[in-house]
């Protein structure tokens, strides 16, 4: 795994529990598994930010949602938050459509088509975006009301079991090499 490449990166446990800032939460933000990187933390932290990548709003939203919800679940922190980013203005129209017609396909709907966005609100004030984008969210209806969560904690069950597979069939092909590794020393005269 780039688990030590990503360790580089991360701060220590001490640098966490020294930090002036940090330090203000308590014990909350002190826990181990939200800056280790260990199979379950990972795992976590990936289908929360996956979760939370979906929740409407601009990216400070989802960076707060992804970082409540890894201090409430104890996964690891920075990977949640940055994992939100697969949610971006090049993939949220797909992923709204696909959790337009996961909600139809729920509902038994399926001869609603999907209102066209609102391109124009482009650099207009949260007072004019607020209720244009309320008012596209109502003429879209329960599809996307209901698909929208659920394709969230699909994504997040899919990445979580995933990501908790691969890291598994790493360790156990990284045994299998040391193995043979040290059948091969055994072996040499």
């Amino acid at each position: 795994m780039p688990r030590k490449l990503f360790r580089k990166f991360l701060p220590s446990h001490d640098s966490v529990r020294n930090n002036r800032y940090i330090a203000w939460f308590g014990p909350r933000l002190q826990h181990h598994n939200l800056w280790h990187l260990h199979r379950r933390s990972v795992a976590g932290g990936v289908a929360v930010g996956m979760f939370a990548g979906l929740i409407p709003g601009s990216n400070p939203v989802q960076f707060t949602a992804a970082a409540v919800l890894a201090i409430a679940f104890r996964v690891n922190l920075p990977i949640a938050v940055l994992v939100t980013l697969y949610s971006n203005p090049f993939t949220i129209v797909p992923l709204y459509f696909i959790a337009y017609e996961l909600g139809q396909l729920v509902l038994m709907q399926g001869d609603g088509v999907l209102p066209p966005l609102a391109f124009g609100l482009e650099g207009k004030g949260f007072s004019e975006w607020l209720p244009a984008a309320l008012e596209w969210l109502a003429s879209v209806g329960k599809p996307l009301v209901v698909g929208l969560p659920l394709l969230a904690v699909l994504l997040a069950l899919v990445s979580y079991f995933g990501i908790d597979w691969a890291w598994r069939l790493y360790v156990r092909c990284a045994w299998q090499r040391r193995r043979s590794r040290r059948a091969q020393r055994a072996r040499a005269p």
